[in-house]
């Protein structure tokens, strides 16, 4: 069995003007933090944005897919694998799908929630019938539900889990055999300052109007706020090893795959309008065998609003894992950080000592990402 090993992922990051992730009134979500208003961006915006970063430098079969349209899709690998018509290849993968119990939704062929599922293993229930597919076609509704019923269907959805699945977990209440525990906890993405609610009034003019028209095709507004943003996740590697079947190296590249892409990667809400894709300023990872420590509590106090946010963001956030360490008398099993302030600025200077103290000398992401993997791996050939 995997030791205990969490790998907290810290990261500070300044976004412009934008609405990443928008409320039931199209403005930008926020809460409530330390008596003041905070923007915010929900963690399941940003689990969204890491799944779809890491699935596009993925092969099709590697990827995850959440939808409701799951028969659909499994009709569509059948009628590419036989020589069935669309009608026959409904009824078969109709019949197959019912095996798991699935609870319909409104619209017909969908279900009532959205599954999620890789696509290997959605290409691996197809493979199924792909021998038989004419002799089943032929079969009336209760013959082909009889010569199906034995087909692993269920098993093909517990096994060879896509990284997106194995990291962020199934969870369908109805059919618990297809549940799978999420190896990531995400936390909603917080302001480390009090931010204001802003309105863009915009005007659309229409390129065609007359010379004698005035005035606006179409009008607008759009809430949007800027703010540095503590983002934090967290890893069990236990958890991923066994969501992967207990393959170590895939539970490594799976980790390696989501440090990258959580880093990276950000939700598109409003990205034609703000073009606000940035790097984020700081990165920390820090692997512990205790349990995982979100330092939010940093931030309880908002940071001042003036110039060096971004920095004294950042030296909080180092002196808060520094205070947590010497309180609590924690010893990480690795401490790195990967950050853009340097001692040639008056106004950073301390902050890079202050992160030095906490998480040692700084290196490149690359470099981060691949120590990271080592220390991983020398620690469970300790254990074995």
């Amino acid at each position: 069995m995997t030791q205990r090993l969490y790998i907290d992922v810290h990261i500070v990051q300044t976004v412009p003007p934008a609405n990443l992730n928008r409320d039931d009134q199209g403005n930008p979500k926020e809460a409530i933090y330390g008596g003041v208003r905070r923007s915010r961006i929900s963690s399941q915006a940003w689990k969204r944005a890491s799944r779809q970063h890491f699935d596009t430098q993925a092969p099709e079969p590697d990827r995850a897919t959440r939808t409701k349209r799951i028969t659909n899709e499994l009709i569509t690998r059948i009628t590419k694998t036989t020589s069935l018509d669309r009608d026959n290849a409904s009824r078969i993968a109709a019949t197959l799908l019912a095996q798991l119990g699935l609870s319909q939704g409104k619209k017909a062929g969908d279900t009532a929630y959205l599954l999620f599922y890789g696509n290997a293993q959605l290409d691996a229930v197809a493979g199924l019938v792909t021998d038989r597919a004419a002799e089943l076609a032929a079969l009336n509704d209760k013959a082909l539900s009889e010569a199906v019923k034995e087909l692993p269907v269920a098993a093909a959805f517990k096994t060879g889990h896509p990284v997106g699945v194995a990291l962020f977990g199934r969870m369908v209440a109805d059919i618990p055999k297809l549940n799978v525990d999420a190896a990531v906890q995400v936390a909603h993405a917080l302001s480390t300052h009090e931010t204001q609610l802003e309105f863009d009034y915009f005007t659309a003019v229409d390129d065609q109007n007359e010379q004698d028209e005035t005035g606006a095709g179409m009008i607008g507004t759009i809430g949007f706020n800027s703010a540095t943003l503590y983002r934090y996740a967290t890893v069990g590697f236990a958890q991923l090893a066994a969501n992967l079947d207990g393959d170590t190296e895939a539970a490594l590249d799976a980790l390696d795959r989501f440090v990258d892409s959580f880093a990276l990667s950000a939700p598109t809400g409003y990205q034609n309008s703000f073009a606000h894709r940035t790097r984020p300023s700081l990165v920390a990872v820090v692997v512990r065998t205790d349990q995982p420590v979100n330092l939010v509590s940093a931030f309880e106090e908002p940071v001042a609003a003036e110039a060096g946010i971004q920095a004294n963001s950042a030296r909080r956030l180092a002196q808060e894992h520094i205070t947590a360490t010497q309180v609590w008398g924690d010893t990480p099993l690795y401490e790195a950080a990967s950050h853009t302030f340097t001692t040639s600025e008056t106004r950073t200077k301390d902050t890079v000592e202050t992160l030095t103290q906490a998480f040692g000398e700084p290196v490149t992401f690359a470099d981060l990402r691949t120590t990271l993997r080592a220390r991983i791996t020398t620690a469970l050939e300790a254990q074995a």
